[in-house]
């Protein structure tokens, strides 16, 4: 599946939703669905700087495709990390780069986030490209 094509579906399933509220239940669910990082990657090299929470995010190139793992101690975070897992892992770094990731817009993310979470959604985002960078420089 192209992550355009798990972006429009996710926009569909956030659709379902009017209110935020339930928009947040959702991402609350995903990130309780979000395997847990192991205790070993919570590290300072995984931690993503600017968030206001504590946010980790490992990447692996497991054949040409890049693997993510993510955590946080923060719920609703970790569901943020969860789409963004959901969305960019298991594409190659070329994918990875050149995606444009619309869903954020579309189904009003960034928008009702306070504005410290919103930062910590463009550092994470940014991380995972660099990852992407780097193992595209390596290939």
């Amino acid at each position: 599946m192209s992550i355009n094509d798990i972006q429009d579906e996710i926009i569909s399933e956030f659709s379902d939703f009017e209110d935020w509220m339930d928009r947040y239940a959702l991402l609350i669910d995903l990130g309780n669905e979000l395997e847990s990082l192991p205790e070993e990657l919570h590290t300072e090299q995984n931690i993503i700087d600017g968030c206001q929470s504590k946010v980790w995010i490992d990447a692996q190139l497991e054949d040409g495709e890049i693997v993510f793992r993510g955590d946080s101690d923060a719920i609703l975070v970790k569901g943020i990390v969860a789409l963004l897992i959901k969305v960019l892992s298991g594409h190659t770094p070329k994918e990875i780069q050149e995606a444009e990731l619309y869903f954020i817009d579309e189904i009003g993310l960034k928008e009702h986030l306070s504005p410290t979470r919103s930062n910590g959604l463009v550092a994470m985002l940014k991380q995972m490209r660099l990852y992407a960078i780097a193992y595209q420089a390596k290939a």
